[in-house]
């Protein structure tokens, strides 16, 4: 099965779902896994809430939300188990989505969670981190070296230009809600690698893709490893995901 990594809230429903729902309607099995065993809904700012007059541009787009909604009426969905239930070798990859608000933390800081994403990525199962989600890859340690399992990875994230960006349109009004941590999720990707280069920041100016056209997006893969950076990456971030799982699964004797 492969384990999505949830905190206990506050996640974007667009990198969890999108992802979920091209594994499920493959017929991969797919598991969820959170702080204490809970179900976690995501962020509500980004389902119903809003953003005002910003809300079109940062709003999660209705195919996605649809895919929420799947996944919320999933029965693994509704039964999660507590990260620290995670069997390792009951799991044959893992999924982090990413997601800016508070609860984020709650994944995001968890050396639990921050082990099973290392152990499996180590162990050459397909593994995969989108947005925030990557600061989790980053902060995983590797116990034979003791660096980052990124060390030596390439990689991508939400860049500095698109978190900046994000918090410079809504700051006057949610003040730090777009700044999960005072040092952007780019600068502590970068200082956890070898080589600054490895960081891949995409594209300038992003296009968000779609179902039907998800070559707009932008991701990096190494080895067993997909990274995107924001929900407008989505759809290829979950189409390369499921193509590495299959791959993985024909591979396996």
């Amino acid at each position: 099965m492969i384990l999505f990594l949830l905190p206990a809230r506050d996640y974007d429903p667009t990198e969890s779902a999108v992802p979920w729902a091209a594994l499920r309607d493959a017929g991969v099995p797919v598991r969820f896994a959170t702080p204490e065993g809970r179900v976690a809904l995501a962020d509500d700012r980004l389902v119903e809430q809003g953003f005002s007059i910003l809300s079109p541009l940062l709003m999660t787009r209705p195919d996605a939300l649809h895919d929420y909604d799947r996944m919320r009426e999933d029965p693994d969905f509704q039964s999660p188990l507590a990260y620290s239930d995670v069997i390792d070798d009951e799991i044959s990859g893992v999924v982090v989505p990413g997601g800016h608000a508070p609860g984020m933390k709650s994944m995001l800081e968890s050396s639990t969670a921050q082990g099973i994403f290392g152990r499996a990525l180590l162990a050459d199962k397909p593994v995969a981190a989108v947005c925030h989600g990557v600061l989790l890859a980053a902060r995983a340690t590797d116990p034979e070296t003791g660096r980052s399992v990124l060390y030596d990875r390439r990689t991508t994230a939400v860049t500095a230009t698109l978190e900046l960006s994000a918090w410079n349109l809504t700051r006057l009004r949610l003040g730090t809600y777009y700044r999960t941590y005072p040092r952007t999720v780019q600068a502590e990707v970068t200082a956890a690698l070898r080589d600054p280069r490895q960081f891949e920041p995409g594209p300038l100016l992003p296009r968000r893709d779609t179902a039907s056209h998800p070559n707009r997006g932008f991701t990096v893969r190494d080895r067993n490893y997909i990274s995107a950076r924001w929900p407008g990456d989505c759809h290829r971030f979950a189409a390369e995901y499921r193509e590495l799982v299959l791959e993985n699964r024909n591979a396996t004797p």
